[in-house]
């Protein structure tokens, strides 16, 4: 039997067909786990970051994206095929209409390890002990300078005041752990590097350094010209401090290393010149329903024709994602002009 549900254009896919065998592993052809996900909400923000979209921003029209309960559904499957973590992301995930309320339906699904959330901060300062009653585990908040002018000239419209006002809310409320992000850009705060990480180690946080990522047009400027690796940055690091590197692994493609003496730990996301797919365990859910089996590639599937086909099943549902992982690419190639680079903008992508 079909559920109808008229407010919000959905409808609850039937159980699965009993005779049809599912697998409940999701290995792709190079022998990858795929445990986790990340599943955008919305394609909207409340910022407009130099490195991840246009000043002047077309967003999909609302019977393009997913309604929150076909997001559920979607979770829904992937846990029920062994994903053990979720990352919400954007867009901004805080944007979203009523997304509490799927946030609190993710965090009651049975087999669900981690619950995790990418954000700009800007409205933790409300969300922050909502979010972690709801059963969020952790928390990356972006965040690329410590200075209010310069602040704006990155995210274009953002208040550095509220988002350092959500970092102190976020670590008020509890989470396991919370981690902030900067996009280092040659030209733009490549000269921030140890304020950003002496404001991390003050508040005991993780913080993050990430290689602008080479998706769309999304500035003026070429990225090519204010990438900085993060064997740079690495490097002013330790003019100050000493880093020991870890072995410990997260969800994510963070490698990370210990402060010496200090609470901190310093992550790098190298995209760009230290290729992390061979041990990829991630994919996509973009907004309206695109299955990303890569960062850096358009292979996808699109989930939503199957939600929305009345004649489909939740099963249909998994074993499309199943089928799906055999379109996973053995990685991506930035900059290699012999291969086609994405042209979909970060707050498409899903952060």
């Amino acid at each position: 039997m079909i559920v109808s549900h008229r407010s919000t254009g959905c409808r609850s896919l039937p159980g699965p067909r009993y005779d049809a065998p599912v697998n409940t592993k999701l290995i792709d052809k190079f022998g990858r786990h795929v445990d986790y996900i990340r599943l955008s909400v919305t394609d909207r923000c409340d910022f407009r970051c130099v490195y991840c979209m246009t000043e002047d921003m077309t967003f999909l029209p609302r019977r393009e994206i997913l309604s929150l309960e076909e997001l559920y559904e979607v979770a829904r499957a992937f846990t029920e095929l062994g994903v053990r973590k979720i990352r919400l992301t954007g867009g901004e995930p805080m944007v979203r209409s009523n997304v509490m309320s799927l946030i609190e339906r993710l965090g009651k699904l049975p087999g669900l390890k981690e619950l995790l959330l990418t954000t700009n901060g800007a409205q933790l300062d409300k969300y922050a002990v909502a979010l972690r009653a709801a059963g969020v585990n952790r928390v990356n908040i972006s965040i690329d300078s410590l200075d209010a002018g310069r602040f704006a000239r990155i995210s274009r419209v953002g208040k550095l005041d509220k988002v350092l006002a959500g970092i102190d809310a976020a670590v008020a409320a509890g989470f396991e752990r919370v981690r902030l992000n900067s996009v280092v850009m040659r030209g733009y705060n490549e000269d921030e590097v140890l304020d950003l990480l002496d404001y991390a180690i003050a508040r005991k946080l993780d913080i993050a350094f990430i290689e602008e990522m080479p998706l769309g047009e999304a500035s003026d400027h070429s990225r090519e010209e204010t990438t900085c690796s993060n064997d740079w940055v690495r490097s002013v690091i330790e003019q100050k401090y000493r880093l020991l590197n870890s072995a410990e692994k997260t969800a994510g493609p963070s490698r990370y290393a210990q402060v010496l003496g200090h609470d901190s730990r310093v992550g790098f996301i190298s995209p760009v010149t230290h290729n992390f797919c061979a041990d990829c365990n991630r994919v996509r859910i973009t907004v309206e329903g695109r299955l990303l089996l890569c960062l850096g590639n358009e292979h996808s599937v699109d989930l939503r024709a199957i939600i929305r086909d009345q004649s489909r099943t939740f099963d249909d549902l998994k074993q499309a994602i199943i089928a799906a992982m055999d379109l996973k690419p053995e990685r991506h190639y930035f900059y290699d002009a012999e291969h086609a680079q994405p042209v979909r903008l970060m707050n498409m992508t899903g952060g």
